[in-house]
């Protein structure tokens, strides 16, 4: 006797409902969700509010998974802090975030959001010209610490490239732009819209050499149940794939 086969979209959604049913153990508002101001990926709107890619995302993906999620509630705070306490706490959510293989077993991952280009950014006016990583000893580049950027310089067989670290990337574009330093590290879309942010034409600038292309994930501690991260990117899945239809 034959088997029947079981309709596609149908066996999608009696998985996706599987996955999604309520569960005390593992819900994804007992998460504490920590971001910054990346963007177009996060950021607080002029009229403050928390806006951006990553957020619509995850936004339509509590939604699907008939979570509630308070905006309001998203600890908006610098990079290097957030990054520290998504791997000591427990239970912490961490967006957007570069997946990369050095990074892979710090966190569990849901996502991917977008893809992004992490790169060095100068002025035109230098005419700066990067052919290969020793290429770089001759100049101060700048970047957050434990950015991707810099993680990524760090790991360069050989860099004995003087590092200058902000907390803030429009610090740093203020000081690429008064040549404190020569090179920024950062990435490629973000970049463009934190010239804008500070009244700089980023037509002025140019990318002089690409680090790593990566996805953005949003990043869980270690100690987070499976199932909440398992529950998240159900819905992520589900979402995406209601888009492409």
């Amino acid at each position: 006797m034959k088997k029947r086969k079981i309709p596609f979209l149908l066996y999608f959604l009696f998985f996706i409902t599987s996955i999604l049913s309520p569960s005390r153990a593992a819900s994804l508002e007992d998460l504490v969700i920590l971001t910054e101001d990346y963007p177009p990926y996060n950021y607080r709107s002029k009229q403050g509010e928390l806006s951006g890619i990553s957020v619509e995302l995850l936004k339509k993906a509590f939604k699907m998974a008939n979570a509630t999620l308070d905006l309001n509630k998203i600890r908006v705070q610098p990079w290097p802090r957030s990054y520290r306490q998504a791997q000591a706490a427990e239970n912490f959510m961490l967006f957007s975030v570069s997946r990369v293989p050095f990074r892979e077993k710090l966190f569990k991952w849901a996502g991917p959001i977008v893809h992004s280009e992490i790169v060095l950014y100068a002025k035109k006016s230098r005419a700066i010209s990067i052919r290969e990583p020793n290429d770089l000893s001759h100049y101060i580049i700048g970047g957050i610490l434990e950015d991707i950027g810099y993680q990524l310089m760090r790991r360069m067989p050989n860099f004995n490239g003087e590092f200058i670290l902000s907390p803030s990337p429009d610090s740093l574009i203020k000081m690429l732009a008064s040549e404190r330093i020569d090179l920024l590290a950062y990435d490629q879309t973000s970049a463009k819209f934190v010239f804008l942010k500070n009244n700089l034409n980023p037509q002025d600038y140019e990318q002089v050499y690409t680090l790593t292309q990566a996805p953005l994930y949003f990043a869980f501690s270690l100690n987070t149940d499976q199932q909440v991260v398992d529950k998240l990117q159900a819905a992520i899945n589900t979402v995406k794939y209601i888009d492409s239809l």
